[in-house]
């Protein structure tokens, strides 16, 4: 390939970032222990304690916050900027535990703080913050990905300084000195070394932020390889899916949104790397520079059809919070491929890749507010699912006897279990009742019967090789609570009576399951293996000897004995 050099020499970082500090790693060093050791001690108390939490979030966000943007020129602003970001984060945290069994699916929106934070790191670096719209992409551009390599190649090495010191300790002890080994059992020796390592690390990579661009513009050029095979196959994906139609969306609705969300994700990632910072680093070769363009429009597509899949899960059981998250994804990535694709048509004449940088920075600020104000609490996903799972019980889409009313007690926080009360008084006596159980309920039941949607789920996977219905749905409410015995797929034979009850094989193309049922349905136990004894006395062989013939089935897939689950 004709690749023009750009940014593959040594560059000086934006705003006179990445000056030689020697403190650095020292201080970065230090303040990670500290942050390590003031962790354990506020997370090793009870549990579940909002202001705990909160001080602990606060101690890991605000100073890893610090490590990436710290200078000895702009330490104030440092400081202040890493105070604040730890401080919202704590925050959300408080507010997350505090609501806990109250607001639904909380971690979600604690998720959405990080993000938040994430994207506004950048910014800040970039100086967003003086200069608004006329910061420069590249130093935006410069920081994400530099912050990126830094992060990860931080946590790598801390990765290698726990296996020296495990060597180390290994090698101590070869001379009866076991103070490393004593010191790597204390509970606060591990995050408090791994905060010192960490740190460490972040500040030795920090010092060499020219080397990290350069090393930025190998990783583009790199990943700018595979974005030919990447956009051959979404062109022939897509085209299929004209062609045949997005029926296999609502045959596999569960897997395919997040499988077509990644693939957008990896369009987004690749596209970028292919555009680069300016035009001036932009590979020559036109493969490569309309493989970017394709991915770039490719993620239009693939988001709106994963709409059409999660669009269709919704239609057939409902919202539910974390449905809710999902729909929040998708919208944010459809904003983003509607506008890349405006960007394209915009810049078809001035210039694609140029558009496509100004849509990054916009909508980098919009994705980060969203983010913000999703994770505030400000909507109740909670409450907004469960009165649309309440209106489809009442509109006689599901039946009161498959309509999950442990569900609005347990999982959708305080708005299911308003809507749980407000059903409590309906008309039809059997909704009342199985809400009022649910109600009265102290704690949920361990053993569930399984949704509609998870039966749905495993009927998908399972394919039969016998016709009785009732074995047939006592082996998918199986299934559908013990999901990993038909992972990806598999076949379910009738094995027959068995002394304690009516066996199922569950095979898969890597190992067979069994269970046993009573004639209720209800799994049993199958009977104890006998234990190998590891010495067998010679002294044995001189009782009864017995010679027993058993007939065992197994299973093979081309001519390869499967093993047995234990």
């Amino acid at each position: 390939m004709n690749e023009t050099p750009g940014r593959l020499s040594a560059l000086e970082p934006p705003h006179g970032y990445g000056a030689d500090w020697p403190m650095r790693e020292w201080l970065l060093a230090l303040l990670g222990a500290a942050a390590g050791l003031a962790f354990y001690f506020l997370v090793k108390g009870p549990e579940n304690v909002p202001w705990r939490m909160a001080l602990a979030t606060f101690v890991v966000a605000a100073p890893l916050t610090a490590g990436l943007t710290l200078e000895p020129r702009r330490w104030q602003e440092s400081a202040l900027f890493s105070a604040l970001a730890g401080a919202v984060l704590a925050g959300l945290a408080w507010h997350v535990v505090r609501s806990e069994g109250h607001v639904a699916a909380g971690e979600f929106a604690f998720a959405a703080g990080v993000v938040a934070a994430l994207i506004t790191i950048p910014l800040f670096q970039a100086g967003f913050h003086r200069t608004r719209w006329a910061t420069p992409y590249r130093d935006l551009h410069y920081f994400a990905w530099t912050d990126a390599i830094s992060g990860a190649g931080a946590l790598v090495f801390t990765g290698l300084a726990w296996a020296a010191l495990a060597l180390l300790s290994a090698l101590f002890q070869l001379l009866k000195i076991n103070v490393l080994s004593e010191l790597m059992n204390q509970d606060w020796f591990g995050p408090t070394y791994s905060g010192l390592a960490f740190g460490a690390a972040l500040g030795r990579l920090r010092n060499q932020l020219a080397t990290l661009g350069t090393l930025q513009g190998i990783v583009a050029l790199v990943l700018s390889l595979l974005a030919v095979p990447l956009a051959v196959g979404l062109v022939v994906f897509l085209g299929a899916m004209i062609v045949s139609g997005p029926q296999v969306l609502w045959e596999a609705t569960r897997s395919a949104t997040p499988v077509l969300l990644a693939c957008a994700a990896g369009a987004f990632l690749l596209a970028n790397a292919v555009i680069r910072d300016d035009d001036v680093d932009i590979t020559g070769n036109r493969l490569v520079r309309l493989a970017g363009l394709v991915l770039a429009l490719a993620i239009l597509p693939l988001t709106f059809f994963a709409a059409i899949s999660l669009g269709t899960r919704i239609a057939q059981y409902g919202l539910s919070p974390e449905r809710l998250w999902g729909i929040v994804a998708i919208a944010v990535a459809v904003l983003w491929g509607a506008a890349y694709w405006l960007a394209v048509i915009r810049g078809r004449r001035t210039g694609w890749t140029a558009r496509l940088r100004e849509a990054n920075m916009h909508l980098a600020l919009v994705v980060s507010a969203i983010a913000l104000f999703l994770a505030l609490p400000i909507l109740d996903f909670g409450s907004i699912a469960a009165r649309s799972q309440a209106a489809r019980l009442t509109s006689g889409k599901v039946a009161p006897g498959k309509f999950d009313f442990d569900a609005l007690r347990w999982d959708f926080g305080d708005g299911g279990r308003r809507v749980l009360a407000r059903l409590q008084r309906s008309p039809d006596a059997s909704v009342a009742r199985l809400a009022r159980e649910a109600a009265e309920r102290t704690q949920r039941p361990i053993f569930q019967a399984p949704s509609a949607e998870q039966r749905d789920d495993m009927a998908a996977k399972a394919r039969f090789r016998f016709d009785d219905p009732q074995l047939r749905r006592w082996a998918l409410d199986h299934l559908a609570a013990n999901p990993w015995f038909c992972q990806p797929a598999c076949l379910v034979f009738d094995m027959g009576q068995a002394p304690r009850g009516h066996e199922v094989a569950f095979v898969t193309a890597n190992m067979v399951h069994r269970a046993r049922f009573d004639r209720e349905g209800r799994p049993v136990a199958p009977p104890p293996q006998p234990a190998s004894p590891e010495i067998l006395d010679p002294r044995a062989l001189d009782g009864r000897v017995e010679q027993r013939t058993q007939t065992v089935t197994r299973f093979f897939v081309d001519g390869r004995e499967l093993p047995e689950a234990r």
